[in-house]
């Protein structure tokens, strides 16, 4: 069981809920803070206070001020609004991810909601309740409005969601998981939309599989390398100690423990002094790309346990305060970097992928084919690489440079944040085919050189591979292959090293 409460939440605890389908609980430790933050909202009520999100209405229409009898008229009518999202459904992980972290969000205790509706969003999360979430329309200040609109419509009988993997008007799917919908009071229906859940989720999502593709990638360079008889001396310590980047160094030791063994590898001079860079400097540009990797971690993990909506409420000290928590520049800027260095990932694996295939560039048979010339063996997968990582220059221009005015100039600037987390994540899709096609081709380069050369590291990683993927001796259609090593970038949890 995860407990949320706010601030503790981490990103393997989300992995486990992801993964694993941990059910989720909110601590007790919550409880205090969400009760104080509700007295506090309905306090400012019985007053006769005049604050925004509880009483006026939204944006430019700020000095609108409702009547009391309106106040919950005016949360449903919000979120009917501004359901608008259009595009594709985001994935089930993503929709899940949401709930997870709004849940956490109002948890912890300064957004002003009951904990009937965060335990809604939970017993959603729980029992499989998924809304249809639009993928676009959201420009990431304000917060995510027009995604979480969707998934709030749910929470009230709209809208629609899928169960056990059907799709069914919103109060449909809840009686099926036995769930009921809430009446929004004052304040909650901002509350569940106010925020940065969208692309903080997104974000997550592309964070936790670009992790696991970073350090895939480092076992297929190091079987490509074994294909191309590389050069060992640039991944051995000397080098990377008198350029001490932690990352580089970490990953130059796995390259060398995944060849270590290996009858393939060379030594300077021995076949040639030097190889390409795409060879040469896998350390510093995976390296690198770890880099950006634990700059992003460690913005979710920031953004993941913050309140993000507005107005926040402090009972403490009595006060309502109309602030910016749900401005999405930092995770704006942080999916942008995540695409580049994702993007990079794929750009130096093509490049690889070029030097197994091109016969100007090895002495291995033309295109890794047994039958060059009447066969074209895997010249076309460099094709679909190339595309690939084209395709992934264009996404990854940074969307954080980006900004629209909306609600008549009230909101002037904002950050695009959900358009640069949902970037980043076709850029990973991308990626991983690339990535893919690279283990493809090693595999049969490795074939040509004599299996039984491999490392025992870089063995396992092939057996993997060719369990899944047959030998090339004749030309077929290699897109199930493509696809399916993909899938296992994408899911496989196996460790190849020893």
């Amino acid at each position: 069981m995860i407990y949320i409460d706010g601030n503790t939440l981490s990103l393997k605890e989300i992995e486990r809920v992801l993964y694993k389908d941990e059910q989720v609980s909110i601590s007790q430790k919550a409880d205090k803070g969400i009760f104080d933050a509700r007295n506090l909202v309905e306090k400012k009520l019985e007053e006769g206070n005049i604050v925004y999100g509880l009483n006026t209405g939204f944006g430019k229409l700020s000095e609108t001020t409702i009547s009391n009898e309106h106040v919950r008229d005016l949360q449903v009518n919000l979120i009917r609004s501004h359901a608008c999202g259009v595009g594709e459904p985001v994935s089930e992980p993503v929709t899940r991810l949401m709930l997870l972290l709004r849940a956490n969000a109002l948890a912890k205790g300064y957004s002003g909601v009951r904990k009937e509706l965060i335990q809604l969003l939970i017993d959603c999360l729980n029992k499989g309740v998924h809304p249809v979430i639009p993928s676009k329309g959201s420009l990431g200040a304000s917060g995510d409005l027009a995604p979480l609109s969707h998934l709030a419509l749910v929470l009230v009988g709209e809208g629609e969601a899928y169960y056990h993997g059907r799709r069914y008007p919103g109060l449909v799917a809840l009686q099926k998981a036995g769930l009921n919908p809430i009446r929004l009071e004052a304040k909650e229906g901002l509350a569940l939309i106010n925020g940065t859940q969208a692309m903080a989720a997104t974000g997550v999502l592309a964070y936790l599989e670009g992790k696991r593709l970073a350090e895939y990638a480092d076992g297929i360079a190091s079987l490509t390398l074994e294909g191309l008889r590389g050069v060992l001396d640039p991944f051995l310590p000397m080098t990377h100690v008198v350029r001490p980047f932690q990352e580089q160094q970490d990953v130059a030791k796995r390259i060398c423990a995944y060849v270590d063994g290996s009858g393939l590898m060379t030594r300077q001079g021995e076949v040639r002094i030097q190889d390409a860079y795409s060879l040469r400097c896998i350390p510093q540009v995976h390296g690198a790309i770890q880099q950006v990797l634990s700059y992003v971690e460690d913005k979710l993990t920031t953004e993941i346990n913050s309140a993000t909506d507005n107005p926040l409420i402090f009972p403490e000290t009595d006060q309502v305060i109309s602030g910016g928590n749900f401005h999405g520049q930092p995770l704006a800027f942080a999916m942008d970097f995540l695409g580049i260095a994702i993007s990079e990932l794929a750009n130096i694996s093509e490049r690889r992928v070029e030097r197994l295939v091109n016969p100007q560039l090895n002495d291995l048979p033309p295109f890794l084919s047994p039958n060059p010339g009447l066969e074209s063996g895997l010249m076309i997968t460099q094709y679909v690489a190339a595309s690939l990582v084209s395709e992934n220059k264009v996404l990854s221009h940074p969307s954080s440079v980006d900004s629209i005015p909306s609600s008549a100039n009230q909101e002037d600037h904002v950050s695009m944040g959900a358009t640069a987390a949902r970037h980043a994540l076709s850029i990973l899709e991308n990626a991983r085919k690339v990535l893919a096609i690279e283990w493809i081709c090693a595999a049969q380069a490795a074939d040509f050189r004599g299996v039984d050369k491999l490392a025992p590291n870089t063995r396992r990683l092939y057996d993997h591979l060719r369990k899944r993927v047959a030998y090339v001796n004749s030309d077929r259609s290699l897109s199930a292959d493509i696809d399916q090593m993909a899938e296992e970038l994408k899911f496989c949890t196996e460790s190849f090293l020893s």
